[in-house]
């Protein structure tokens, strides 16, 4: 049984990698051509991403029981919206027409 020497088992090795690199780039332009102005990245979302959806699905699930809250509890009317002041829910007061 033959073996190959050392050297022309990495030469195997880097001429795959080359045609692996080469399919992998042909595949990524055929995809962007195909779909103009999208495109996929390969990379991992970073920590701070993660994070901060992490922080907002907290916030929605803070919100929501806050609102759910203030209508069992409250006969007013109240809102979820963003509010410079933290709010998570905003009281909402109706307009009366002045009387004529």
């Amino acid at each position: 049984m033959a073996t190959n020497p050392p050297g022309q088992a990495n030469k195997a090795r880097v001429a795959i990698l080359a045609e692996l690199e080469k399919e992998r780039r042909r595949l990524m332009q055929s995809q962007s051509m195909n779909t103009p102005g999208a495109s996929i990245s390969l990379s991992r979302p970073s920590l701070k991403e993660f994070r901060d959806n992490a922080e907002q699905q907290h916030i929605a699930a803070q919100q929501k029981a806050a609102l759910q809250h203030a209508h069992a509890h409250s006969s007013g009317f109240f809102i979820t919206q963003d509010s410079s002041f933290g709010n998570l829910i905003l009281p909402v007061l109706p307009r009366l027409e002045p009387e004529s």
